[in-house]
């Protein structure tokens, strides 16, 4: 279906088409904007509520700053898609997240106007001040730096760190704190009634309506005037406020909050702050999915909800009439609440992702054992351990690609201690329309090379149970389980719990000639495989690995006293993986034998649906079936898609 964008969006390619402009058109230019990004990802999907929330004040600074000589800077960039539209990737837009198609992310390769390539939360301010001090030194001195950070990201740790660094420096570098109380479930943490506290003091809003342009015209006059007016404005904000402006002892001159809302009024007050030097923070009120009724009542939901019906807002599912397997995250809420219920020592922890991970469940079912820590990746670990350290077994939920910002805390505060910490990394793997920024494509690597880790990872639902069981069990130590976004294939899934040795696979088929060994949910591509070889009289033999360390050495020896070709299979890095183990098993042991690894290659992989993906990379079914094929001498199948 061909989108058509309004009257006024259609001869805007680029920011200069958009300043030309009047001020008077640019509110009817924002809802058209509003109205493009609803057709768009209705049909196409996308994440939705937060670009909503943002419309205007993304036409505010491409109609008051000289973009991309001056530089815009996104936390995350769920809220880009405005900003992709004004910026000449309005006809591209259709091809958001699609394979081959824009990114959903600012992305520098892809665009002028993306000052800087984001995907996970907290670096706007590191980077915007690392361009501003970079401006500064090479005497750009008329350059703006813009850094849009919201609420919910503003919780990491590294937010915080930017700012105290900020404060101490003069460059020209300005925050725009984008506050409507939510990331994708809504905040939590002192951070967030500090913002409240802001919002509603009524005396505070009627003084500062006026302050933003009335120290941008003194500060024209000279630096004299300019240091009275400073001194003036931190005594009134002193007795306006209860309490001591966060922003403004960091060094930041604190202006807001203001209506996300009114574009005028956003274009009036960036243009004076362009005038203003050194770090400022402008405070912006907006509502998460503003525009679209149904998403500004479920913020969460609607934060990336799929396709949907516009005009009715129900949310498009497959229908089929046989029973569906559950997601793997929710094999895990449900199953943490049923360990949690016969084991009083567990608890849960989530760095912000409560319904993307499913802690929901038992954050509902034991409000006071289950933890949302704000987007701060570090302190759950570390937080973890300390639960740990006094006899209790936190299962620590934190996506693949997010665990990464904690690999000092994993190795420091909980594998050196040996303390029970269970890791549950969600997102293993190639994760789909999320690209680059969100596979989960190092942990095996990453988790494997630390004493004293289990590193395990389910091939289906049950699995997954097993392994959630066997953790929690006494003197067990760190242990780390990965499962993959999306679907298992168990309809059936709720069965008894069973203790799974550490280190133990398991042999699912006998075969001949050549075996495959695999590692997770990407299994069940080799189980497909494998059927339409059985069809041309190719019998291999399956191993389902289950643990990338410690390694299932007697079945490993087994394996090669048994083949001389062996095909290694896991939906992760190979640099580090699993096939890299198993490799440095045979070698340890003089083993000689042809094995061939597929995985993930030792490069970038773009968005794309997780299938397509498999398919580029060579270990869906049909990369399995072919690479067997070749090693056998079978009949060759069809070229892979890439």
């Amino acid at each position: 279906m061909q989108v058509e964008a309004g009257p006024l969006l259609q001869n805007i390619t680029f920011p200069d088409d958009l300043r030309s402009l009047k001020e008077t058109d640019l509110e009817e230019v924002c809802k058209e904007l509003r109205q493009y990004i609803i057709d768009i990802v209705s049909v196409n999907g996308g994440h939705f509520a937060a670009s909503l929330g943002v419309v205007e004040l993304t036409v505010a600074l491409h109609y008051a700053l000289n973009t991309p000589y001056d530089q815009i800077i996104f936390d995350v960039g769920h809220q880009a898609y405005g900003h992709k539209i004004l910026t000449g990737r309005r006809e591209e837009f259709h091809t958001n997240r699609i394979l081959g198609g824009i990114s959903g992310f600012p992305k520098r390769s892809e665009s002028a106007y993306d000052a800087f390539g984001v995907g996970h939360s907290s670096t706007s301010i590191s980077a915007a001040l690392g361009m501003a001090v970079a401006s500064a030194y090479k005497g750009e001195t008329d350059r703006q730096h813009v850094a849009i950070i919201g609420d919910g990201a503003l919780t990491g740790g590294m937010a915080f760190e930017a700012l105290n660094h900020a404060g101490i420096e003069k460059s020209n570098l300005l925050v725009i704190l984008n506050d409507n109380c939510m990331s994708i479930d809504p905040n939590v943490g002192a951070m967030k009634e500090y913002l409240t506290s802001i919002t509603t003091s009524k005396s505070y809003n009627r003084f500062r309506d006026d302050l933003v342009s009335v120290l941008a015209k003194i500060s024209k006059k000279g630096p004299n005037a300019y240091g009275w007016a400073k001194k003036l404005e931190q005594s009134i904000k002193g007795t306006l406020l209860k309490n001591s402006n966060l922003f403004e002892s960091l060094n930041f001159r604190y202006f807001g909050p203001v209506d996300g809302h009114d574009v005028n009024k956003l274009v009036k007050t960036i243009e004076d702050l362009k005038h203003i030097n050194g770090p400022k923070l402008l405070h912006v009120v907006t509502v998460k999915g503003k525009g679209y009724a149904l998403a500004e009542k479920d913020q969460t939901k609607w934060h990336a909800p799929g396709l949907f019906d516009k005009i009715t807002g129900e949310i498009k599912k497959s229908v089929s009439d046989k029973p569906q397997p559950p997601k793997y995250q929710d094999v895990f809420g449900h199953t943490l609440v049923e360990l949690a219920e016969e084991n009083k020592n567990i608890m849960g922890i989530t760095p912000a992702m409560p319904s993307g991970s499913s802690m929901n469940i038992m954050m509902k079912a034991m409000p006071d054992r289950a933890f949302d820590v704000g987007i701060a990746e570090q302190h759950a670990v570390t937080f973890s351990a300390g639960l740990a350290a006094q006899g209790l077994v936190p299962f620590c939920n934190i996506y693949s690609s997010f665990m990464q910002r904690s690999y000092d805390q994993v190795i420091h505060d909980v594998a050196l201690q040996k303390l029970n910490v269970v890791f549950c990394l969600d997102r293993a793997g190639l994760v789909g329309a999320d690209g680059p920024t969100h596979h989960g494509a190092y942990d095996i690597a990453f988790m494997r090379c630390i004493p004293n880790m289990i590193v395990a990872s389910p091939m289906n639902e049950e699995e997954l149970r097993n392994m959630m069981y066997s953790a929690q069990l006494p003197d067990i130590g760190p242990y780390t389980i990965r499962y993959p976004r999306g679907n298992g294939v168990m309809p059936d899934w709720k069965l008894p719990f069973k203790e799974i040795p550490i280190g133990k696979g398991r042999k699912l088929v006998d075969g001949e000639e050549i075996a495959i060994l695999t590692f997770g949910h990407i299994g069940n591509e080799a189980t497909k495989a494998i059927r339409n070889l059985n069809a041309d009289g190719i019998h291999p033999g399956h191993y389902d690995m289950r643990f990338a360390k410690p390694l299932d050495e007697a079945l490993l020896h087994e394996v090669f006293q048994k083949y001389n070709k062996v095909i290694t299979v896991e939906d992760g890095c190979l640099p580090g993986g699993i096939g890299s183990a198993i490799l440095e098993f045979m070698a340890d042991h003089n083993y000689e034998a042809h094995v061939q690894r597929l995985g993930i290659p030792d490069g970038i992989i773009e968005h794309g649906e997780q299938a397509e993906l498999w398919n580029i990379c060579g270990y869906d079914a049909a990369g399995i079936e072919n690479e067997v094929r070749k090693m056998t001498k079978g009949i060759k199948t069809e070229t892979l898609v890439g």
